[in-house]
């Protein structure tokens, strides 16, 4: 048996942390509060499941009434033995909702889930403000080129693998 005793590291966010998001400054030093909104028929949490374009609307407001500070649409599921989706399928999913989002809610925050460079791209063009990749980059190597090039926030995930051995 040893004596070594595992300390967490003592980690602190320089205070104020902030990010320029659509020109507004927020403060991430403090939690905030990210709705899921999952434009696929198979996402891990069923409760977050919607299709429906007055669903996803009333389902947008009540998070924003709420107090969600940002807004993440997904098109593609990412739970285990989800079958892959194309690109083309993604951004069928997904811009036409985010258009209707952003000219809805015009002081939402909405952030886009993808690992695709070419569907940030579309999305940031549409009016993103985030982009959310669960692979951090790793699965579409142009999508750090994307984000650095269009200087928009990205909130980088970490995963296993890929789609067929992350899980």
């Amino acid at each position: 048996m040893s004596d070594f005793i595992f300390q967490r590291p003592q980690f602190r966010l320089p205070e104020p942390f902030q990010v320029r998001i659509k020109n507004r400054l927020f403060d991430l030093s403090s939690p905030k509060i990210m709705g899921i909104i999952n434009l696929t028929p198979d996402s891990f949490f069923a409760g977050s499941r919607l299709q429906e374009t007055d669903e996803i609307l009333k389902k947008v407001e009540l998070m924003l009434t709420e107090g969600a500070d940002f807004l993440d649409l997904g098109a593609v599921s990412s739970r285990p033995g989800a079958s892959e989706l194309s690109e083309i399928e993604e951004l069928d999913r997904l811009i036409p909702i985010l258009e209707k989002l952003i000219s809805t809610f015009q002081e939402g925050i909405f952030s886009v889930d993808t690992f695709r460079s070419k569907v940030a791209k579309a999305a940031i063009k549409a009016g993103a403000s985030l982009i959310n990749d669960i692979s951090g980059g790793t699965f579409d190597q142009e999508m750090l080129l994307v984000i650095g090039s269009e200087k928009i926030p990205f909130v980088l995930m970490h995963n296993r693998g890929n789609f067929n051995s992350m899980h």
